[in-house]
């Protein structure tokens, strides 16, 4: 068992990190161009649609009707424009739009487009004027406007030039900002909609946490039935026998089976005690816990904890339960011959991934997966299970901290 990461992947996160920022950069460029390229024709859209919206309203006897053409178009620019925010952004909120809802959209979106392409413009034409004076300077001899490379004028120019730069980055990256929260206003839901929402998914939950904790409930009571009671029926019956025994030896060899039997009665006891709540998880932390977990495993298991601080009592309590029924199903239904465990995350969010190499199949609806689902949904979480036919199984769980 291994309780932190290895030398190698902590060595390489900082390379990791930096190759996402430059994917997230590149994927934002092409995003922003691509934005631009549609204000175009957005911009012919809304100016076909202001003369033909004028004769509609004019002769449409006070009902606000949007002509089909028009209507298509712009449900269609905007499903378009929704899908680039998505690829390219990473915005994903949920979005409704008719006709009119889509033209008001675009009436906000098509200048922000417009900016961007702009900003663009002046960068690209920004970088081309530095590589020609660079050319210009330490290449062809040719230089520009009779500017010689005095070290001065380099550095006057240099510093310009990186001014200028963070200026147009950051334009970039208030476009992208804007972009999101036009978006966000004009076609996300209202305020009374999204409390509506969020009613609807806290009565969900509460019904859910309901009934895992019946579950729970029922999980206890089969393994107290099955196991502790009935090792204490067999307790009972061999003291019985011990007291009813006339041969002094027999009395003996009975009082010791008891014994041996009372033991066995206590380990399962404790065993369905640490079942329902590990004392460790209280004391020491999630991470000790695990460790528990990893260590009563037949299955080899290994832990990546990487959470700075401890984080609050029910998102541990959330996760040890989600790596414990994963551990458990791994040892009792994939045959895995190793299960992966991490754990990380920040004061805002948890990350939970377990991942065995065993034969998949397993189904989210059973019952064990789905009282770790609801659990995790109380809290406002993401689950989901890949375990597709031949493995591997991830399971993983997004717990936020707030």
């Amino acid at each position: 068992m291994t309780g932190s990461a290895d030398i190698g992947d902590t060595a390489a996160a900082p390379q990791t990190r930096r190759r996402g920022f430059l994917a997230r950069l590149v994927r934002a460029a092409a995003g922003l161009v691509l934005g631009a390229a549609s204000a175009g024709a957005e911009l012919v859209l809304l100016a076909l649609a202001a003369p033909v919206m004028a004769y509609a309203l004019a002769f449409s006897r006070g009902q606000r009707t949007v002509p089909t053409v028009l209507a298509d178009g712009a449900v269609r620019l905007t499903t378009l424009e929704r899908r680039r925010l998505s690829i390219f952004y990473g915005y994903d909120e949920p979005a409704q739009h008719g006709p009119v809802r889509a033209l008001a959209y675009l009436v906000l979106r098509a200048p922000v487009g417009v900016l961007g392409g702009i900003i663009l413009i002046l960068i690209a034409y920004g970088a081309a004027a530095a590589v020609s004076l660079a050319l210009g300077w330490w290449v062809t001899g040719d230089y520009a406007d009779g500017i010689e490379p005095e070290p001065w004028i380099v550095t006057y120019i240099v510093v310009l030039g990186l001014v200028l730069l963070f200026l147009g980055i950051q334009g970039l990256v208030g476009v992208v900002a804007l972009e999101r929260k036009v978006a966000r206003r004009c076609l996300g839901p209202s305020p009374l909609e999204a409390y509506e929402r969020r009613i609807a998914q806290l009565s969900v939950s509460r019904a859910e946490v309901v009934d895992a904790v019946d579950d729970e409930r029922r999980r206890i009571e089969r393994d107290l039935h099955d196991g502790v009671q009935q090792r204490l029926v067999a307790l009972g019956m061999l003291i019985g026998r011990a007291r009813r025994a006339g041969d002094g030896e027999r009395a003996q060899e009975l009082l010791r089976q008891a014994h041996e039997e009372s033991q066995r009665a206590l380990e399962d006891l404790r065993e369905v005690a640490w079942r329902v709540y590990p004392a460790a998880l209280d004391g020491e932390g999630l991470r000790t816990a695990l460790e528990t977990v990893a260590e009563r495993s037949p299955v080899p298991v290994t832990i990546d904890y990487e959470v700075a601080g401890r984080p609050p009592h029910a998102v541990e309590t959330a996760a040890y339960f989600v790596v414990c029924e994963a551990v458990t199903n791994a040892n009792k239904h994939s045959a895995a011959a190793r299960v992966a465990v991490r754990i990380s995350g920040d004061e805002k969010m948890i990350h939970v991934r377990i991942e065995d190499d065993g034969t998949g199949g397993a189904d989210p609806a059973g019952g064990g997966l789905a009282g770790l689902a609801r659990r995790v949904a109380a809290l406002d979480g993401d689950f989901a299970v890949e375990s597709p036919s031949g493995g591997p199984t991830v399971i993983s769980a997004e717990l936020p901290c707030g």
